[in-house]
């Protein structure tokens, strides 16, 4: 089940870095002329910080890299949300190395801007270096198994009165009582008469 959710999650990175990467990308790449006019510049060569469309497209890919990381780290989430989009950009582009033409056609929406901004990034080489980091955890062995339960890994939970034990057996906490008055024995050579 928890594969299954994978496959979801791996839909839901692909489109966010189909859309929200390739739009965000295509908006903040802006390559200058040889003559330096202020036009080509991002933000008109002003202030980058009071510019709503860079301000936006920077949001866009901080959103679509926060979540390719969380699905990167997070140990509980199937290896497949990451690493099947991970094997798709690192397809195109290695299809790319030896049909320019051919995975390039292949980009939908191309005269749009996400499609645009996704042919940039696969030209640029980004989409091919995402792609090596998304497919890490394809290759982690310990991520392909469930998590297990702290009762199934030998943790037991102590009853109430009793002391708790790792799982070497040792106790964590002794039984810190003080002694009552039967468990102590009088001093020897002193008798019980305390008017003496």
């Amino acid at each position: 089940m928890r594969h299954l959710y994978g496959i979801g999650l791996a839909c839901v990175l692909s489109l966010a870095v189909f859309f929200a990467g390739g739009w965000g990308y295509l908006r903040l790449l802006r390559i200058p002329v040889i003559n330096g006019a202020v036009s080509t510049l991002p933000a008109g060569g002003g202030e980058l910080l009071h510019d709503r469309t860079v301000l936006w497209a920077f949001t866009a890919l901080a959103a679509t890299a926060l979540l390719a990381g969380i699905l990167v780290a997070v140990r509980q989430v199937s290896p497949l949300a990451p690493g099947l989009p991970g094997l798709g950009l690192i397809g195109w582009t290695v299809g790319y190395g030896f049909s320019v033409r051919q995975a390039v056609r292949y980009v939908p929406l191309r005269h749009e801007a996400f499609g645009a901004g996704f042919e940039a990034m696969l030209m640029n080489g980004v989409l091919g270096a995402a792609g090596l980091a998304l497919a890490v955890p394809l290759f982690i062995p310990s991520r392909w198994r469930a998590p297990r339960p702290a009762w199934a890994r030998g943790a037991v939970p102590a009853a109430h009165g009793q002391a708790e034990e790792s799982s070497a057996g040792v106790s964590l906490f002794a039984d810190r009582r003080l002694p009552d008055e039967a468990d102590t024995a009088p001093y020897p050579g002193v008798s019980g008469d305390p008017s003496r």
